[in-house]
């Protein structure tokens, strides 16, 4: 499969530290079956913020919030698209403080800001933009309400509620892996999911089919695509190996732990 030339290009991207706090507090669907190691995690999420900047993004990088174990997945507290940022009111309550030190950044950048009220809730790992449209996971942490004032932020695109019922997230089990193509799982809540994107969705897309759902969030940036390694996805590795085009490897085993995915790690701007 080869990758086509990205439509639209990222110039830049918001990271955010790993608080000491996240291994015994961050938010998680299950205990994982061992503990996160911090350092590892530290030393991962090092490797991915350097792998933002080598491909040319200016990549604004928060520092740690110990008041706030899940800090490190900046994705979920806003979406931004056409130099637009909504600020999300995140599904856990826990997490909405998060909002008020992103939105300071967000500022800083020059990004005009909506705000999400009550009763709307959204989190950033249920939105993936196609570069045409949004698909929107409708999920524990994603309501009606989210997605439609999602809709009425960005109307010039399109936007599509996805049904998530196994999943934190929409990304947890489906993301872009170049332009037109979406890379999905092979779980039956993947497989649902997709159904209601052929059934509803504005644009057609290549499906890409890869058998764990983990290996199915990818960052697709300006025809690069950052993936999991071998060791981590095992069954899945030889779809990625057949894509022709730059790709770079990125371990992701610990914050793994605590449902954090490749995505979950940055604002793409």
């Amino acid at each position: 499969m080869n990758q086509k030339p990205s439509k639209f290009q990222y110039t830049g991207a918001i990271v955010c530290g790993i608080p000491s706090s996240l291994p015994d507090a961050a938010q998680r669907l299950s205990d994982p079956p061992e503990p996160v190691n911090y350092n590892k995690a530290v030393q991962q999420h090092l490797a991915y913020v350097r792998a933002l900047k080598d491909l040319g993004l200016q990549v604004t990088e928060l520092p740690t919030d110990e008041e706030y174990p899940d800090c490190v997945f900046v994705e979920d507290v806003a979406v931004v698209c056409d130099k637009v940022a909504l600020l999300a009111r995140l599904g856990h309550t826990t997490r909405r403080g998060e909002a008020a030190k992103m939105k300071t950044t967000l500022k800083k950048l020059g990004l005009e800001i909506v705000e999400m009220q009550e009763p709307a809730a959204l989190d950033g790992g249920d939105v993936l933009f196609t570069g045409k449209e949004f698909l929107v996971g409708l999920s524990t942490r994603t309501n009606q309400a989210g997605i439609n004032r999602l809709a009425e932020t960005f109307p010039s695109y399109p936007v599509t509620a996805v049904p998530v019922t196994e999943h934190l997230h929409l990304k947890s089990m489906m993301t872009m892996a170049g332009d037109d193509i979406v890379v999905v799982g092979e779980s039956e809540d993947a497989k649902n999911a997709w159904s209601e994107v052929e059934k509803k969705a504005r644009f057609r897309y290549e499906k890409l089919s890869v058998p764990e759902d983990t290996a199915a969030n990818c960052v697709f940036v300006n025809g690069t695509l950052l993936h999991l390694p071998a060791h981590e996805i095992p069954n899945s590795i030889e779809v990625f190996n057949q894509i022709k085009g730059p790709k770079i490897e990125l371990e992701n085993s610990e914050l793994h732990k605590v449902d954090g995915c490749l995505t979950c790690l940055s604002i793409l701007i």
